[in-house]
């Protein structure tokens, strides 16, 4: 259900019920104070069923967007599902090296089984530099791009621990949220010449 008929279907209800709850609110007032005449006893029950009658024919399913099926996906690190769609080519990047990515990240599932929350594969797009392995994007990010190689496109399903966590991120990610990805490692710089202070960092900040 798309959001413009789930708040088609609250109006209509609306439209609905609120008569029958003003006129169930008249009629209650109206009584006297022995308990009302048999027949406004009657016109009360009457419009409460009326009320009970409606709320139950009327079904209004929250907007929900199903998960996509990962049955296929292989086993990434943490709990992260992936799959190849392009392979790649050429060595991995190393921690600290710069790589350049185009991703689409949605959250419910992948395409049209959820609901995109940001891209920078559209016309006007441009690649997205990270540094790779030191904390800059998320973990699942990390993770996952120091395992892919140039020219490789994957998507990928990353739980909520190695994304955003129990907070969500900007209003657009709820909380807990698994986050679906699809990203592809357009290029990558040189690795450069770490200094033995980075080095050190490195090796007490492992991933």
């Amino acid at each position: 259900m798309t959001i413009k008929r789930f708040l088609l279907s609250f109006t209509l209800l609306s439209v609905v019920v609120q008569p029958l709850v003003i006129g169930l609110s008249i009629v209650t007032n109206s009584h006297d104070a022995g308990g009302g005449k048999p027949l406004e006893r009657n016109r009360r029950r009457q419009v409460l069923q009326s009320v009970v009658a409606v709320a139950s024919a009327t079904s209004i399913p929250m907007p929900a967007f199903a998960e996509s099926d990962l049955s296929s996906f292989q086993d990434g690190s943490g709990g992260i599902k992936y799959s190849i769609l392009r392979e790649g080519s050429g060595d991995k990047p190393q921690r600290a090296q710069k790589v350049y990515t185009k991703y689409t990240l949605w959250t419910g599932g992948f395409g049209d089984d959820g609901k995109q929350v940001d891209s920078n594969t559209g016309f006007l797009g441009r690649p997205l530099g990270v540094i790779v392995g030191v904390g800059q994007v998320i973990k699942g990010w990390d993770l996952e791009l120091l395992d892919m190689k140039v020219g490789e496109i994957r998507r990928m399903a990353i739980p909520s621990d190695l994304g955003y966590g129990d907070k969500g991120a900007g209003g657009s990610i709820p909380p807990k949220a698994t986050l679906f990805f699809e990203v592809e490692l357009a290029s990558m710089d040189p690795m450069i010449q770490l200094n033995e202070e980075q080095k050190k960092w490195l090796d007490e900040h492992p991933l």
